[in-house]
């Protein structure tokens, strides 16, 4: 049975981008016959906009989305983090780590911490050993993004992950842990993002725009030609349901 989903993060409103990696996901699950899931982010609890979590909901409902089953909060699931990462203790498959971010320049982490705290270091976070040592808990004791999707995947029988290109570099981490956790890996398939005039990736940090539900037909009219051209012209002043209409059949 094939189990997609979409999980947003509640730091703001959606935007064109979001739409279109929600339908980029929605599309392949219904083509494949599925089950679509929402599942809210929320478990980086400094960034998130009140509020932003029941507005995402309800533009995804107003602009046509239907996901089966009820929405799972991230911040309601601490306890299956926690259990996931005395898991890995146990297999000596994390450390502590006492490094800043200061202290570690570009991405790749250069395992000063794998094999003991240095003198003089206390305990901050800790790191998964291999795939680059990343971050599974944070120093501010929030499950880092990586642990908890892979955690989240498995609770909700993840079969297959449609997300945008921006995200590929997560894939192999997110295998690593699967593979430590002893989880199923899902199938993963990533779509180009959107991006700003400058280039840079569509995104609440760039002030994207949040989606205007004056022009939700268009919007999704758009979005479907930003995934794949080909949509009718003449659907971009249709109403909203003829355009999912046209969708669901072509996908």
């Amino acid at each position: 049975m094939y189990r997609g989903r979409f999980a947003p993060s509640p730091t703001g409103p959606l935007h064109f981008g979001s739409l279109v990696a929600a339908l980029a996901s929605y599309l392949d699950a219904r083509a494949h016959g599925g089950e679509w899931l929402v599942r809210m982010e929320d478990v980086d609890r400094p960034r998130e906009m009140p509020g932003a979590a029941d507005a995402i909901l309800a533009d995804l409902e107003f602009f046509g989305f239907q996901w089966d089953g009820p929405v799972m909060y991230q911040s309601q699931r601490t306890d299956a983090y926690r259990e996931a990462l005395e898991q890995l203790k146990a297999a000596d498959a994390v450390y502590p780590c006492g490094c800043s971010r200061k202290e570690i320049e570009g991405d790749q982490y250069p395992g000063t911490c794998s094999h003991g705290l240095p003198p003089g270091k206390v305990a901050r976070a800790w790191r998964v050993r291999g795939e680059g040592d990343f971050v599974v808990l944070r120093a501010d004791g929030c499950c880092a993004y990586q642990l908890a999707v892979v955690v989240d995947d498995a609770a909700q029988c993840i079969t297959d992950v449609v997300r945008g290109a921006d995200l590929l570099d997560s894939t192999p981490r997110q295998n690593h842990l699967q593979r430590l956790l002893g989880y199923p890996l899902p199938r993963y398939r990533h779509v180009p993002v959107v991006l700003a005039a400058d280039g840079q990736k569509l995104s609440k940090q760039t002030g994207a725009a949040a989606l205007d539900r004056g022009r939700a037909g268009s919007l999704l009219w758009e979005a479907l030609e930003f995934r794949e051209p080909g949509a009718p012209p003449e659907l971009k002043s249709a109403p909203l349901a003829d355009v999912w209409s046209w969708a669901l059949r072509r996908y």
